[in-house]
């Protein structure tokens, strides 16, 4: 089973994980929004990606976790919005692709690798620990991201029973 592990928003990643193993991790696609350097995220391009990686696939032998996100305190109403449009958008996608979707809570996925009341860069330094391989793919701060994207695909991968 293909798992495509989905840390939504801007900066988010994708990770495609098949039977235990990362196959692939990439940044979010985005792409200029209008004036003053605001991105979105890049629809057509997530699409591609995923495309290029189910092709072949029965989609019974696919599933795409989304971490399941909300408002957060102390954010500003229009980051906000557009996390939330970014989160839609991702859903759009693999409802318009009729791939099988999970949300899971960040509470849910953090405490399973025990990651509640860590700094952001914990999941990269878990993610080695467990993926020496992946390392060089997480090699800067920044790519806690990519992190937590492979531990919402490995999370699903070790928590739930392929269901026929």
């Amino acid at each position: 089973m293909l798992i495509i592990g989905i840390d939504p928003g801007i900066t988010g990643a994708l990770c495609f994980f098949e039977d235990g193993e990362i196959k692939d991790v990439i940044e979010m696609p985005n792409m200029a929004d209008g004036k003053k350097n605001k991105r979105q995220i890049n629809g057509p391009q997530i699409y591609n990606e995923i495309s290029n990686r189910t092709e072949g696939l029965s989609k019974k032998n696919v599933a795409v976790v989304i971490e399941q996100v909300s408002a957060m305190p102390g954010q500003g109403v229009t980051s906000m919005f557009n996390f939330g449009q970014s989160f839609g958008v991702l859903k759009g996608i693999c409802s318009a692709m009729q791939l099988p979707m999970y949300l899971v809570r960040p509470a849910k996925w953090k405490k399973y690798f025990n990651l509640i009341k860590t700094e952001k860069d914990a999941s990269r330094t878990k993610v080695i620990e467990i993926f020496p391989y992946i390392s060089s793919k997480l090699s800067k701060k920044k790519d806690s991201n990519k992190a937590d994207a492979i531990l919402i695909a490995s999370f699903f991968y070790n928590t739930y029973q392929k269901i026929d």
